[in-house]
């Protein structure tokens, strides 16, 4: 299937810049089948009202957070709400100076629907929450000329706020959630923004929320997951299938430098990997991706927090090439070599018809130039997909740039450079490497 130029031009450019792409990953997934079908399985369960909570691991340019992003786009596509957010010196899970808060803003900045992927749909979802609710009275008979129409679509509204009140902080999102729908009965715009911005945690003091909604009570750096749990709630009456949350980038709490800040921020962790296991959260998956490193550290990962290590270390009966992806931290393999060719064969077809040129590279093509990348000096170490993709493109905008030049010139001349390898910060964070290309 031919590929939309405008998402041939955002893969090509993502994948050559060495970041993992928003849309068009269908186009050029290949392998990990048995991680995503275990992800999915845990839709599933949270489209029944349950929780999980899943660790993915892998080392830099691993695939890890392309495997996120794929899940991304299957989980709008069953109807769920998405949220993400990559973790930063910035961005933590909890903080002293606000971090915490600043990671669930920017989950409900990129809070993306199947209409909306590309983020910002807090206010289409309020407002398709009403309209819904409009739209199934309208469809039981109650017409809006009808004099009964405003009441039960009122008391319908009032019936899914009602069951959030029993929750943490329930009651004032309750609140707000009535707020924002008087003001969209009345067209009050002004009103809507204020509710908004409060859903949003963009209120920074009580007294500015109570000058401009009427409470005092404001979403902050210590309770912002319990609002995630009242949000995840919430869709579900709203028409969604439930919340998935990934967080990516843990690594940026290994190195966190204060061991008490990296400890609160475990104890974060903690709390909402037992409320997902236990059965307190509702409609919430959250999936939280880092290098192996970041996690098994027992110094400074989350393993050297005693309560996280020992509920995710692996148990005794598991060991190398013995996959369990029933556990809660799943381990990437590395792509084997054929999964590597199909995945420049795809590329190479992306290319050639992004340019509008016929592709010229055979198999043996393919062959030669994965031979080469990973057979060179440290790739059983460190090579990664990452590099492969970034030298491959590259040497495809060289060819098409330069007609006169073959891939055997190319790849067999003294000039030629591969891409720098994104190296780890210890020499613990590698995967077992490649071996010798035969296809």
């Amino acid at each position: 299937m031919p590929v939309p130029k405008r998402i041939a031009t955002v893969l090509i450019n993502s994948l050559k810049g060495g970041v993992v792409p928003r849309v068009g990953l269908p186009y050029i997934t290949v392998g990990r089948e048995a991680e995503i079908g275990a992800l999915l399985r845990d839709l599933d369960i949270v489209a029944d009202g349950g929780a999980s909570f899943r660790f993915v691991v892998g080392r830099y340019g691993s695939g890890k957070s392309f495997l996120l992003q794929t899940i991304r786009n299957h989980a709008m596509g069953k109807n769920f709400v998405v949220a993400d957010a990559d973790l930063s010196p910035e961005r933590r899970l909890q903080g002293s100076k606000g971090q915490g808060l600043a990671t669930y803003r920017e989950l409900v900045r990129n809070l993306s629907t199947r209409t909306r992927p590309e983020g910002g749909a807090l206010t289409l979802v309020l407002d398709r929450w009403i309209s819904g609710v409009q739209a199934a009275v309208a469809a039981d008979g109650i017409l809006p000329d009808d004099s009964n129409f405003a009441s039960e679509v009122e008391r319908r509204i009032y019936v899914v706020i009602g069951d959030l009140r029993e929750m943490v902080h329930g009651f004032d999102f309750a609140k707000l959630l009535a707020e924002y729908y008087r003001a969209h009965v009345e067209g009050d715009d002004e009103t809507k923004a204020y509710v908004t911005k409060w859903f949003r945690g963009e209120y920074r003091t009580k007294t500015e929320a109570r000058q401009e909604l009427g409470i005092t009570t404001i979403i902050s750096d210590e309770d912002w997951y319990d609002y995630v749990k009242l949000l995840a709630r919430f869709l579900v009456g709203a028409g969604y299938a439930g919340l998935v949350v990934l967080v990516d980038e843990l690594v940026n709490l290994y190195k966190i430098p204060n061991a008490i800040s990296r400890q609160y921020n475990y104890e974060t962790i903690l709390a909402m990997y037992n409320d997902a296991m236990q059965g307190r959260a509702q409609h919430l998956g959250i999936i939280m991706g880092g290098t192996p490193q970041a996690i098994e550290d027992r110094r400074r990962g989350l393993y050297s927090y005693e309560a996280l290590r020992s509920r995710l270390t692996q148990g005794r009966f598991g060991r190398e090439g013995m996959l369990d992806l029933l556990a809660p931290v799943i381990r990437l393999q590395p792509l084997t070599h054929e999964e590597l060719f199909v995945l420049i064969e795809k590329l190479a077809d992306i290319h050639a018809d992004l340019f509008g040129y016929t592709r010229s590279l055979t198999e043996d093509d393919l062959a030669e130039f994965l031979q080469l990348e990973l057979g060179r000096v440290g790739a059983q170490s460190h090579i990664t997909p990452r590099e492969v993709i970034r030298d491959f493109i590259e040497m495809l905008d060289i060819m098409w740039q330069n007609p006169s030049i073959t891939v055997a010139g190319l790849i067999g001349s003294d000039d030629f450079a591969h891409a720098t390898p994104d190296m780890p910060d210890d020499e613990s964070d590698v995967a077992p490497g490649y071996a010798e290309f035969t296809l």
